[in-house]
């Protein structure tokens, strides 16, 4: 679930503290949700965690992608970070899958585990999620869960990204529609609303439109699946006109989260809902 390199620069304060603490035990959950945004962050905090699993397990929203991902299809699934993601697809026959991340250390990881699994069909690579290693049209599927969450961290007002945010966003999903196949898939498994991501999912120059389900008992989390080659403005400017976010009657309590999937969450919701 690492990020690119450009965003290192978070200030001294906060690259010192992390170098400064070879040897010393992470803070679990960080104190502060921009530490997501330094690639070191994510190496050390690989070399020490074996598995974690953001916005739940698999089992949660097993039955929504199964109904959208085909045993045959190419999947590529990005930030992989040390999520068993991709192991639990296979398992369920999806077997052609290569799983990405920036981190190297998660890549390395992510080979040792694969070694277990017939037929060499799982694939790991390092990978910047902004600039995608492949070619046009290579896969029939791609997936993140959670990565493209990180890239908000430091948005400010969730109506009004900063630019560079938007500009980061729009890049991580320009390599997504670029890698895809005519007619593929984008799978967005993520926090943040619908009425803050269908500006980003439906911006100019996307062939797809955001369509999503939701998974979760008490919190709700977000299953958005956009089909490439379905956009057509005139319904996109209706469902854009019908969203109200005010109708979105979804759960967004603490109690039902898992502590550092809170921390996350606080910089992808509005203050007010």
């Amino acid at each position: 679930m690492a990020t690119e390199e450009e965003f290192k620069p978070l200030g001294k304060g906060l690259s010192s503290s992390l170098h400064s603490s070879a040897g010393v035990r992470r803070q679990d959950p960080p104190s502060n949700a921009l530490v997501y945004l330094a690639p070191e962050y994510w190496d050390e905090r690989f070399e020490e965690e074996e598995h974690y699993e953001w916005l739940k397990d698999y089992s949660h929203f097993r039955d929504l992608l199964l109904s959208h991902v085909k045993p045959t299809d190419r999947v590529l699934e990005v930030g992989a970070g040390n999520s068993h993601l991709s192991e639990e697809m296979y398992r369920d026959g999806i077997t052609n899958i290569t799983c990405t991340d920036l981190s190297p250390v998660a890549v390395k990881r992510m080979h040792t585990r694969f070694q277990e699994f017939p037929g060499q069909c799982m694939v790991a690579a390092e990978a910047n999620m902004l600039n995608l290693p492949f070619d046009d049209q290579s896969f029939d599927v791609v997936i993140e869960k959670g990565a493209m969450d990180v890239l908000f961290v430091d948005s400010g007002d969730p109506w009004s990204p900063k630019q560079e945010v938007t500009d980061r966003v729009h890049s991580m999903l320009a390599e997504t529609h670029r890698v895809l196949t005519s007619n593929g898939l984008f799978i967005s498994i993520a926090f943040g609303q619908p009425h803050f991501r269908r500006t980003m999912f439906e911006a100019e120059g996307f062939t797809w439109t955001m369509q999503y389900a939701t998974f979760g008992n008490g919190f709700h989390y977000f299953f958005y699946y956009l089909h490439k080659g379905s956009k057509d403005p005139l319904d996109i400017k209706s469902a854009i006109a019908s969203l109200d976010p005010i109708q979105e009657n979804l759960d967004m309590v603490h109690e039902h989260m898992d502590n550092e999937d809170f921390l996350l969450n606080l910089t992808l919701v509005d203050d007010d809902s």
